[in-house]
């Protein structure tokens, strides 16, 4: 984590100073978090490429306000998701479902779901990244960067400006609609 902050620290002071191919090495060291992050959320490869060039723009244009709190993937990331969530809501598309009722006992079972165990088999990746791609765009994202890119929920809730306890109930929500979709194609698990 040190190594990374100190990399930060160089990457940020260079493209303060203007130091020629600085910006550059940002851009190509964090571009595929951002592309990442930004077309989990719109599922367009048109307006994700626009969004993350608007990200990258934000991100020159406020670079001298990042304050090393976090590390400087964080920022961008914040940055990245804050950019497809205003352009959903500008184009009037849902980021969540709305929750109905109180919890079921399958919403207690959900935790147990293992989705890193499930992503095994061939014919269940493929159902898998049908059903990821299904969710709410912002259940979506929240699962892949817990599950699939592995940060903790510290991160995702950095990353996402949620409380860490509401970063918990979309991903307990969306591990429960995955699981359920699965069930329904390969029947409930023994």
């Amino acid at each position: 984590m040190r190594e990374e902050r100190d990399s930060d620290r160089s990457v940020v002071a260079g493209v303060l100073a203007r130091t020629p191919g600085a910006f550059e090495a940002l851009v190509q060291r964090h571009q595929r978090l951002v592309w990442h992050l930004v077309h989990r959320m719109v599922q367009h490869p048109e307006h994700t490429r626009e969004l993350s060039q608007e990200v990258f723009l934000r991100v020159h244009q406020r670079l001298h306000q990042f304050r090393f709190e976090s590390t400087l993937a964080t920022w961008i990331g914040r940055i990245a998701f804050s950019v497809a969530k205003r352009h959903l809501e500008r184009r009037q598309l849902p980021l969540v479902e709305p929750v109905e009722g109180e919890a079921s006992p399958l919403e207690r079972v959900a935790d147990a779901f293992d989705l890193e165990a499930a992503m095994g088999d061939a014919q269940l990746l493929h159902r898998m990244g049908e059903a990821i791609q299904a969710l709410p765009p912002l259940w979506r994202t929240i699962v892949t960067l817990y599950h699939l890119d592995e940060l903790g929920i510290g991160e995702v809730s950095e990353i996402t400006g949620l409380p860490a306890g509401t970063v918990k109930s979309h991903l307990f929500r969306a591990r429960r609609r995955l699981r359920d979709q699965l069930e329904t194609h390969a029947g409930p698990s023994p």
